[in-house]
């Protein structure tokens, strides 16, 4: 299986999805869309939405099937990021290598650039899915709900915000937060794209338990990374974990534990796909790229 030439292609596909997702309807709102669409399409590793297509893909669905789907958590994701690099939050003025949202928009547009990718992720999701019986397309728009929520993204945010600087943070704490900030979206890019194919409850929960770890392992690795990596290689700022004295797996259990837990994450979420045999080689891989990366 060649990993790299699949997401690549997956990557391709993605792209054109998005691009074709907002267009400039009337004058009015040109500014929104194209700050919308500034952050939309900065780049990236599109890593949540081929999730979501190889997931569907495993249980005998197609890419059409999830792509409405795969563009709103693109959405979802993005939005997360232009309200995380406000002064308010995270304070960056760069993201994916280019000036962030706030800087080339203003913090008002940005705000609410964020805020119309959030709602515009469930109506394409809702307009755009074809050839999926309804009661799949429901639960597929509630879990989108629930993690962008309190139990979801915003919860997870929040609790990170609370954390910044605080003596005896645990460990349990901070796997809260990133099970809900960074987990929580590829938990649904996952068990979505299965659930849209017709998966089982069983098959939803085994894919439920590979995208936690894979989640963790995700954000383990973005710890490792930024005290590991240069601001060039990562395209955001580098050691700034470390500059708001943020709570981190390598800050807590250091760099070399932190290297063994990823893996052992990763090493976990395959093992989880165990059943599905050689249809999980995509998701598979993409577990093992996620803490291989160099950004």
């Amino acid at each position: 299986f060649d990993l790299k030439e699949y997401l690549e292609t997956k990557r391709v596909s993605v792209e054109k999805a998005l691009d074709d997702s907002l267009q400039v309807t009337c004058p009015e709102v040109k500014t929104i869309t194209e700050s919308m669409k500034y952050s939309l399409n900065a780049g990236g590793k599109r890593v949540r939405p081929i999730m979501c297509i190889a997931a569907c893909e495993m249980f005998g669905g197609t890419e059409e099937m999830a792509m409405p789907t795969a563009v709103a958590l693109e959405m979802i994701h993005t939005m997360s990021l232009v309200h995380d690099d406000l002064p308010a939050m995270d304070d960056d003025d760069l993201r994916r290598g280019v000036p962030t949202n706030h800087v080339v928009y203003g913090e008002d547009i940005a705000i609410l650039a964020g805020d119309a990718l959030l709602s515009t992720a469930f109506e394409h999701c809702a307009a755009h899915t074809k050839g999926v019986p309804a009661e799949r397309l429901v639960e597929v728009l509630r879990r989108l709900g629930e993690s962008v929520g309190a139990v979801g993204l915003a919860g997870g945010q929040v609790m990170d915000l609370q954390c910044e600087g605080k003596e005896g943070v645990t460990l349990q704490e901070l796997q809260w937060i990133h099970a809900h900030k960074t987990a929580a979206l590829l938990k649904v890019a996952v068990t979505a794209g299965a659930i849209l194919a017709g998966a089982s409850e069983e098959e939803i929960k085994a894919c439920e338990t590979y995208a936690l770890d894979v989640g963790l392992a995700f954000q383990v690795a973005d710890d490792i990374l930024d005290v590991t990596a240069s601001t060039e290689e990562l395209g955001k700022t580098a050691g700034k974990d470390e500059a708001v004295d943020k709570t981190t797996y390598v800050k807590l259990i250091g760099l070399e534990e932190s290297k063994i837990e990823a893996r052992r994450l990763v090493e976990d979420a395959v093992k989880a796909l165990s059943p599905f045999g050689e249809k999980a080689a995509p998701l598979i891989g993409i577990a093992d790229y996620i803490v291989a990366r160099k950004n």
